[in-house]
């Protein structure tokens, strides 16, 4: 089968649609065919091996209704140690990559997941047609691709997904990462990112696949810092100095601070997360584009992907077979863990409803009816305005994330989004709910320079809590105010010292943890990771970066 790459050199763009985002056409009831075929298809892979007979507990389903009665819902716990320590023989399939996210302290380190080649050539059409989705204006436009793209690499390297990726792009087209792959998995974060975005200065940038605060960090830098800009360095740079000089005339035309889409007008920004919906609309004004929300994980790939309307996510068929756990039995199974919780397939969805997802890979995978802890809410069973037939949904939070104060559950996307419309300036945060007290604790650091009380701070975040989107707009005031007074509901905030998460991620370095475990929590943290944020550190040093941020080392 030809490469993307090679269908847009030929000029067929039909073609190169139809093969890359050809889901988008379906109707559910094709949909549901594609995903009742693979599934069989795989059940005959897992029948066939010494997993598969192990998780479906001898059970051999000849159809979909037997495999959802007959084969439990899974965790990662039920995978070990076959998947912790990275065994093959009793697999499906010959994996072609292991790929890894963070674990559970006290279990295992991290989980590992096989991904089969057959899985990785199907993600790469599919990341493909996001890539198309981020710069399009609508279906067919294949004016703003080109055969050789350029792309900063921040993301985390291989062997997490996101640097998995990027590597398996490579099967639809050749990328031309900054810096490139092998350089950037041997750099640190802050290095890898300094460097690509240097590099971009010079050799330009296409598309940014990464996470959205990189963007809103390096964004922000180069309006604070754009009249201190000294060209010299850059004589011998003239592409570099070109763009500078073009991005300084855009800025004085429009009478602002440079900004980055001054300097590089990038052709799609692809990221996932709750930071993308949080910082939507400052990367908008910063680079000149939304990003473009996708869903995805380590066990899944992409699960689901927004369109050119940047609206709701529409799934993908021919990944992993969807099931869904209703919000009401995901609620009875979190109060009975002996509890199975019933599932819906797509075509019983409901508009408005949340649901946990459960996932069983497709073309030879491990997970069967795996529950990867993601809570989702179907928007709408159709996206009226770009004629797709099928239901859309948004990231709603991690299933064991709700903080429930009766009149509001919180998710971290609610107090993120608190924390951003109060104007306050931070660092960095994190949450819980008081045991037994309607009071959500919120310990914060704020950013250098930034004034303001801590009862300043916690009564402009539980405004904007309290004036946060409800489902019923015309009932909302009454609703959350009435109920807010009734139990008394608090915010109550705890400033912790300068210097405070950058400290904590030092010393987590220094007892050797995984990168994906460098970072606090921002819902629910531990009392350790508590006890580290509020430990002062003995001295706050502040180091420009050089990528728009200033990082706090800790002597």
């Amino acid at each position: 089968m030809l490469k993307a790459v090679e269908l847009l050199q030929q000029g067929r763009s039909e073609e190169l649609w139809q093969m890359c985002c050809g889901y988008l056409k379906l109707s559910l009831e094709h949909f549901m065919d594609i995903q009742q075929r693979l599934l069989l298809e795989q059940i005959r892979l897992l029948s066939g091996c010494t997993l598969g007979r192990k998780l479906m507990h001898g059970a051999r389903p000849e159809t979909v209704a037997e495999f959802r009665e007959q084969v439990p819902l899974t965790t990662y716990a039920d995978y070990c140690p076959e998947l912790s320590e990275k065994r093959e023989a009793p697999l499906p399939a010959d994996p072609a990559f292991w790929v890894h996210t963070s674990g559970r302290s006290g279990d295992y380190p991290c989980k590992w997941v096989p991904i089969t080649r057959a899985f990785a050539e199907e993600l790469s059409t599919i990341m493909y047609g996001v890539g198309m989705f981020s710069s399009c204006r609508e279906w067919g436009d294949t004016s703003q691709l080109n055969d050789h793209p350029k792309f900063v690499y921040t993301v985390a390297p291989r062997p997490y997904i996101s640097g998995t990726m990027a590597d398996i792009l490579s099967m639809q087209t050749p990328t031309h990462y900054l810096p490139p792959l092998e350089e950037a998995e041997e750099l640190s974060f802050e290095d890898r990112i300094r460097l690509g975005f240097k590099q971009a200065l010079s050799q330009g940038l296409d598309y940014f696949f990464g996470l959205s605060m990189v963007l809103v960090v390096v964004g922000n830098k180069f309006s604070d810092s754009s009249n201190k800009i000294d060209l010299r360095p850059l004589l011998t740079q003239p592409r570099a100095l070109f763009r500078l000089a073009r991005g300084m005339a855009k800025s004085k035309l429009a009478r602002r601070q440079m900004l980055p889409k001054d300097i590089w007008p990038v052709k799609g920004i692809i990221s996932g997360g709750l930071d993308s919906a949080v910082y939507r609309d400052k990367i908008k004004a910063l680079w000149g584009r939304y990003p473009l929300d996708v869903y995805s994980s380590t066990e899944g790939g992409i699960i689901a992907t927004q369109t050119w309307d940047y609206e709701g996510m529409t799934f993908v068929p021919s990944l992993n077979f969807l099931e869904f756990i209703p919000e009401q039995e995901h609620f009875k199974c979190r109060l009975d863990p002996e509890y199975q919780p019933e599932t819906v397939l797509l075509d019983e969805v409901e508009a408005g409803h949340n649901y946990e997802m459960v996932l069983s890979n497709f073309h030879g995978g491990a997970l069967v009816r795996y529950r990867p802890g993601d809570m989702i809410r179907i928007t709408s069973l159709r996206n009226e305005r770009l004629g797709i037939d099928l239901p859309q949904m948004a990231f709603e939070r991690r299933a064991d994330d709700l903080l429930d104060f009766v009149f509001v559950r919180l998710t971290e996307k609610t107090i993120w989004q608190a924390i951003e419309n109060s104007g306050v300036a931070y660092e960095d945060w994190t949450a819980f709910k008081k045991e037994g007290q309607p009071v959500l604790s919120l310990h914060l650091e704020l950013q250098n320079g930034y004034q303001g009380s801590e009862a300043e701070i916690a009564a402009a975040i539980r405004e904007q809590i309290l004036s946060s989107d409800s489902q019923n707009k015309d009932t909302a005031a009454l609703y959350r105010d009435d109920f807010a007074n009734m139990i008394d509901f608090k915010v109550e905030v705890n400033l912790l010292s300068p210097g405070a998460f950058a400290h904590f991620t030092r010393q987590r370095q220094a007892e050797g943890a995984d990168l994906a475990h460098l970072k606090p929590p921002h819902m629910n943290p531990s009392q350790r990771v508590l006890a580290l944020l509020t430990e002062k550190p003995a001295e706050v040093v502040r180091v420009g970066s050089g990528t728009g941020s200033e990082t706090a080392a800790v002597r």
